[in-house]
């Protein structure tokens, strides 16, 4: 799966991340200004909820979190994957201030080693450079975030084109004025197959194992014996 976004970040501060997404964001997306404040929240409305689907249930718990599945994916099937059938899913979820404000902590560290800007102390990061900083833990932030619903969901990314994530809110806006440990609430599409090893058995198919065992074992059960009859003088 791959995410790739709209916002580069100076090369002097770029830290390589290990995951394998990128956030795809279309360009022309305006997002309106909201007319509701949460001091708690970035104020970037949601992309309304798409029609129908089939909601999902979490095998592990993700607060704030719904996966919805939005059907087969033009009837692809996945090579990598035992051609098992490739599906659409909705997400939608929020990337915690905690988690996006660990890793600009951990980016600014990092930064600071090689940090040498004209006018600064070497090993400053300037404050016209934070902006950038905070793109970069947005975008993390986001990708983890994904990752985990993903996992959560019992999902199985994608490599390639087919697996790539649409982010559907305007992640620049998102960045512009950002403040330290704001949550960012967001909506993204994606392709996906169902992991096999977390798909649950349907309890049908529950109820027709426990009874076929129940029959089993009554024939196994050795049947009563009568007791003898005694002859009476």
């Amino acid at each position: 799966m791959k995410f790739s976004t709209c916002f580069t970040l100076a090369a002097s501060l770029l830290v390589s991340s290990t995951s394998a997404f990128v956030v795809v964001q279309p360009s022309s997306l305006m997002v309106a200004s909201s007319s509701s404040s949460n001091l708690a929240m970035a104020e970037v409305p949601l992309e309304p909820e798409p029609e129908g689907g089939e909601e999902l249930t979490a095998f592990s718990s993700m607060e704030e979190t719904r996966m919805k599945n939005m059907g087969d994916f033009d009837g692809k099937t996945s090579e990598e994957h035992d051609n098992l059938p490739v599906y659409k899913f909705w997400l939608q979820s929020v990337a915690q201030g905690e988690l996006i404000k660990g890793y600009k902590i951990n980016m600014v560290k990092e930064a600071k080693k090689n940090a040498n800007f004209p006018g600064f102390r070497k090993g400053q990061i300037p404050p016209y450079a934070m902006p950038k900083m905070n793109a970069f833990a947005i975008q993390e932030g986001l990708i983890k975030t994904i990752e985990q619903a993903v996992s959560a969901y019992g999902l199985k990314s994608l490599s390639g084109s087919d697996g790539e994530v649409e982010v559907l809110e305007n992640v620049e806006e998102m960045c512009k004025g950002y403040k330290d440990g704001t949550s960012l609430p967001f909506t993204a599409t994606f392709n996906c197959i169902f992991d096999p090893t977390k798909t649950p058995v349907a309890a049908a198919e529950v109820v027709i194992e426990v009874e076929a065992e129940e029959e089993v074992e009554a024939e196994e059960e050795p049947a009563a014996e009568e007791p003898e009859e005694v002859e009476t003088e």
